[in-house]
């Protein structure tokens, strides 16, 4: 009889856009299989907000609807708990409570959850976590060690080039436009890119603040605020410090209703200056034309401040 092999859900929501590829090269590595929830689309989106409060944000609905995707084709479904990377470096609280929630709404359907926390606050680093939840997978620590240098290799490597393809968008010739917004936001194929699919058929050229040098980003960020305590906020505010100068308008695009983003979406209005700005908050009832008649309107403000138009 042949041996089951273990398998691993993926849902491509939320921190999927962040660790999609350090996850699956991991787990690749151990030799244990991995499957994805598939690309959103209505009836993720509806399955999700079924299965959420009304006040919880787009994304979170969206994510808890690649979950139910998951059900009955993996043995488990990966949701990690990530709360800090230090002082003044927190994420966002539904980072902290999804193991627990994703839990509770799906206790008794079937689904199973693997998870490991990263909170370096409390001196929980990322490998240590990942030690954690895989040898409760049976397998060694020296697997485990192995498994988690290739991922984080993997994925360094992978983000590098994502940046240095981004970075020489900046130099191309055309009308550019900053989209800052979360990863998990504007790389969604559902939502965020029919934004950027809309630009780009107008002869605009997007580019992804979310898509810059960490490290970098954070130092950054210090000269619009010293305050803001989201990390991932963080890098999106350094990007659009470190790219202000360098394109001809900004779009700050955000899934209703994100605290964070009401308040950092602010804070970049406020701080910075003589560009065109466009704050875009998407929701599961807006239809695709409300928000591309918005785009026009806004593309045609550059054209017409540039003498194009």
């Amino acid at each position: 009889m042949e041996e089951h092999r273990m398998v691993i859900g993926l849902p491509q929501g939320l921190l999927y856009y962040r660790y999609g590829a350090l996850w699956q090269t991991f787990f690749n590595e151990l030799g244990i299989e991995t499957v994805l929830s598939g690309p959103t689309d209505r009836r993720i989106m509806d399955a999700g907000a079924a299965l959420s409060i009304d006040e919880a944000c787009l994304s979170l609905k969206i994510f808890l609807g690649h979950v139910a995707a998951l059900a009955g084709r993996c043995d488990y479904v990966l949701v990690p708990r990530v709360s800090s990377f230090g002082r003044h470096r927190n994420m966002c609280t539904r980072f902290e409570a999804l193991p627990d929630l994703t839990g509770n709404v799906f206790r008794g359907k079937g689904v199973k959850v693997l998870s490991y926390e990263v909170d370096v606050l409390s001196r929980k680093g990322e490998e240590a976590a990942f030690l954690s939840m895989a040898g409760g997978l049976g397998r060694s620590l020296r697997e485990v060690h192995r498994a988690y240098r290739q991922a984080k290799k993997e994925d360094q490597a992978r983000r590098k080039a994502a940046v240095r393809a981004e970075e020489q968008l900046y130099k191309s010739e055309g009308i550019k436009v900053l989209i800052a917004a979360h990863s998990y936001v504007v790389e969604d194929p559902y939502i965020g890119r029919a934004v950027t699919g809309y630009l780009k058929k107008s002869g605009v050229i997007p580019i992804r603040a979310d898509v810059v040098d960490r490290d970098e980003a954070l130092k950054w960020s210090q000269d619009i605020s010293l305050t803001c305590k989201w990390e991932m906020s963080r890098e999106i505010v350094g990007s659009v410090a470190m790219h202000e100068h360098k394109v001809d308008g900004i779009i700050l695009l955000s899934a209703f209703p994100c605290g964070p983003d009401a308040m950092v979406n602010e804070l970049i209005s406020r701080r910075v200056r003589d560009v065109p700005m466009l704050n875009l908050v998407l929701d599961s009832q807006s239809g695709t034309a409300g928000v591309e008649t918005r785009l026009e309107s806004f593309v045609d403000i550059i054209r017409f401040k540039e003498g194009k138009l």
